[in-house]
């Protein structure tokens, strides 16, 4: 059921994405009265799912979900309409519009998609607002994966600060470490702080061994509310319960408990509970994906919450968007590095991004995320990509001649042929880490 929902968000959010990517291209294309033909979602080789005329333009829903295309009359592109580029032009044509409209046509989806991620944080910000536990509320410090201890970091240290990045939150550790570069880290521990220098190949070794979460903020195991019919109604436990041991081995805090538990899928453990100040035992067995079937207390800590009024979230979502952008283009070149590469992942990575269960506020972020870098990736000066048309037009523009039909297309191939590359392993990299 997890991945039915995940590869249902993952679908919802790409077709919003796609289809205003798309209209970005039509809406100057028509406003510079050229004639699109096709305007799809997903693309039809062979077939459509479904398809209508208006016009000019066909509309409709391709079978393969890899993005979708508008197609537009006199232009060069991936359908390699050949027998329509050697007719001479028509006043209709994309090839007869002057080079500024041209450009605008091109950079159009692009446009949108940025707008678009502006907009989804701005509306963000103005409902839900910001919120995250503060380093300094963290009373029980963080936890922190095996490879942190490697260089002295041991659970309960709180990092103040990398180099000279305040960290706000548990998962800001890791993101300057890779993306700043860092050399040290400010630690507090127990009444004490000092400074820990960070090895150089720190971020390698992190990127190499696909560390998800290098450090989370720690707290203790309580039930908040028991699942009907499931485990943990059957063992007896109740609201409030805290579990400090499972098989008489010390838990005290929620990562001790879930390592447990993801050690004895299936099994029927004995855990040491805190019930009413009283301490007290109970069997339960633990699902094979590792739960017990009950719902957590999570209000140990003070929340640092910062709500904006309507035009108050504009500028707070715009600069959420650059933030965005820069931290994504900054973390480009980590993939070029032999364990960098290893992260590039296609569809099923981005899937894996959406949580399990359904929720508005994570999907709107992760789809002006997604939107972010959905603009970035099609303007790079690649053929066959909007950025290789705008190199090609602003090319035109500077030196006053225009690139033959030839060179582009065959451009063009040379670009689909590097994109489709890209794409095989991006997905044969989600394929491999399934199966091995």
């Amino acid at each position: 059921m997890d991945i039915v929902i995940k590869a249902g968000q993952l679908l919802l959010s790409l077709s919003i994405l796609v289809i205003l990517h798309e209209f970005g291209h039509f809406f100057f294309a028509k406003l510079f009265n050229t004639r699109v033909e096709k305007f799809y979602l997903f693309f039809d080789p062979w077939f459509s799912l479904f398809k209508f005329k208006k016009g000019d333009t066909e509309y409709g829903i391709g079978w393969l979900p890899l993005g979708g295309y508008v197609k537009i009359s006199g232009m060069i592109d991936e359908s390699m309409d050949k027998e329509a580029m050697a007719e001479e032009p028509k006043p209709y044509e994309f090839r007869s519009k002057p080079t500024y409209q041209r450009l605008l046509i091109m950079i159009g989806g692009v446009l949108v998609n940025f707008l678009l991620a502006f907009f989804i944080f701005w509306m963000i910000l103005f409902t839900y607002g910001e919120s995250y536990i503060d380093v300094d509320d963290a009373k029980y410090g963080f936890a922190y994966h095996p490879l942190a201890h490697e260089i002295g970091l041991n659970d309960g240290d709180v990092v103040t600060y990398v180099d000279t990045f305040k960290v706000e939150s548990a998962g800001d550790i890791a993101s300057f470490i890779l993306l700043e570069e860092a050399t040290e880290l400010t630690v507090k521990r127990g009444d004490s702080t000092f400074l820990l220098p960070i090895p150089a190949d720190f971020g390698k070794m992190v990127l190499d061994q696909e560390i998800k979460t290098l450090a989370q903020i720690r707290m203790p195991f309580v039930i908040k509310e028991v699942i009907k019919g499931d485990n943990a109604e059957s063992a007896g436990f109740e609201a409030g319960d805290r579990i400090v041991s499972i098989n008489g081995e010390e838990t005290l805090y929620y990562t001790d408990v879930t390592k447990q538990f993801a050690q004895n899928k299936g099994k029927r453990v004995t855990m040491g509970l805190i019930r009413n100040n009283t301490d007290t035992t109970i069997r339960c067995e633990i699902s094979e994906k590792g739960l017990i079937g009950a719902h957590l207390e999570s209000d140990f800590f003070k929340q640092t919450k910062t709500t904006y009024g309507f035009w108050e979230a504009l500028p707070a979502g715009i600069s959420r968007g650059v933030d965005t952008l820069m931290n994504y283009v900054k973390s480009l070149k980590l993939i070029f590095s032999k364990e960098g590469v290893k992260q590039l992942g296609g569809f099923g990575a981005i899937g894996g991004m959406f949580p399990a269960t359904w929720n508005w506020p994570q999907f709107w972020e992760l789809t002006g995320f997604l939107s972010i870098i959905l603009a970035f990736m099609n303007i790079l000066p690649i053929p066959a990509l909007d950025g290789g048309h705008v190199l090609f037009l602003l090319y035109e523009m500077v030196s006053g001649r225009k690139p033959s039909d030839k060179f582009l297309e065959y451009a063009t191939i040379t670009g689909m042929v590097i994109l489709f590359s890209l794409l095989i392993f991006a997905n044969g990299n989600d394929i491999f880490k399934a199966f091995f």
